[in-house]
């Protein structure tokens, strides 16, 4: 690598703390979280559960735990999940279902990772002693292996809507829900009255070195904080972490439409490259495109690693970038220039 700055575009979770961020974490008050005495957790809880209209919030070391603790207080062992086939869940979570729930997925083929109300319908098994009895719907929005993409306006309300007319739960892995939202416009608190417990994630784009949140209401959180204990996810003074997911919500939201900007100008100077096949849809911050061959995924690889910029392999022959704040428009540009003079090998 000969480039003097490094352009990472790994993921977005790659960013750490600004000074402003730094400084709030520093003069955080703290407490023990385990005695639920740490005054900046319990304002971060009660500032997300309020954002989605919720009764309340838990801070969890990950988005994998916070999805993980919402299935495991919505189901029961020998429950079924329906979810997308690519779902985070499923695809990125180390067989956590089957490992601490006892749940068996049963994974539909979405737009995307998008599913409809006639997947939810459909999928739903008989009261039949040979099959799992359904109990709960997953989604995913903003999708991370559909490129990004996102439900539609009012979607996840109809979705629930089907879901809860057979009484059915939902959980939403919202990691990305404030990218998903700055595209449709949608409140918060639209999303939260539409789904039974939300997974929100403050170290992608919101920029946080840590942390998600789970929302759900009062006696779901309670329950979600023993099952973290056992799992050993309780933390001490976590407060200087809070402080970060709470400088994050009061200040990254209102600028995550600059980093779709920029993923949409990468998506744009793929396009016109001769070495790529196609790109995914660019709808928020993710950037998935393919190549003719998969030899040439390293290739490419390197050659971008060479002019100081990171990607990931995505699949056989595909590459995700993701933009976030660090990302200026500088380094945007630079990008979209090494981009369109590569040449396939």
């Amino acid at each position: 690598m000969t480039a003097e700055k490094i352009i990472d575009l790994r993921s977005d979770t790659v960013t750490k703390p600004t000074p402003a961020m730094l400084e709030a974490m520093f003069k955080a008050e703290v407490g023990d979280d385990i005695f639920e005495e740490d005054p900046t957790v319990r304002r971060l809880e009660k500032m997300a559960a309020e954002m989605f209209g919720k009764e309340a919030a838990l801070f969890c070391t990950s988005g994998t735990l916070a999805n993980q603790l919402a299935l495991k207080i919505s189901t029961s062992p020998q429950d079924e999940v329906i979810c997308d086939k690519l779902s985070h869940i499923y695809y990125y979570e180390a067989a956590g279902p089957a490992f601490l729930s006892g749940l068996s997925l049963r994974m539909v083929d979405g737009d995307r990772g998008r599913i409809s109300e006639e997947q939810i319908l459909e999928n739903i098994n008989p009261d039949n002693i040979h099959q799992p009895p359904t109990r709960l719907v997953s989604l995913e929005n903003t999708h991370n292996k559909g490129g990004g993409s996102v439900y539609p306006k009012d979607s996840i309300t109809k979705l629930s809507a089907a879901a809860r007319s057979k009484g059915l739960g939902v959980h939403l892995d919202g990691a990305r829900i404030f990218n998903a939202l700055t595209v449709t416009g949608e409140s918060p608190l639209t999303i939260g009255a539409a789904v039974d417990t939300l997974s929100v994630c403050l170290s992608k784009g919101l920029g946080a070195p840590v942390g998600s949140m789970l929302i759900s209401n009062q006696e779901s959180i309670r329950r979600a904080r023993r099952v973290r204990k056992a799992l050993g996810g309780g933390m001490r003074q976590a407060g200087y972490l809070a402080a970060a997911g709470i400088y994050a919500l009061e200040n990254n939201i209102t600028r995550l439409g600059e980093d779709h900007r920029h993923a949409q100008h990468i998506g744009e100077a793929l396009k016109v490259c001769g070495a790529v096949t196609d790109v995914v849809p660019v709808e928020t911050n993710i950037i998935v495109f393919n190549v003719a061959r998969q030899d040439q995924v390293g290739h490419f690889l390197n050659y971008l690693r060479e002019a100081g910029i990171l990607a990931m392999q995505f699949g056989k022959q595909s590459i995700r970038m993701v933009t976030h704040l660090e990302i200026s428009n500088a380094d945007c540009n630079t990008v979209c220039q090494k981009v369109r003079e590569y040449r396939a090998n």
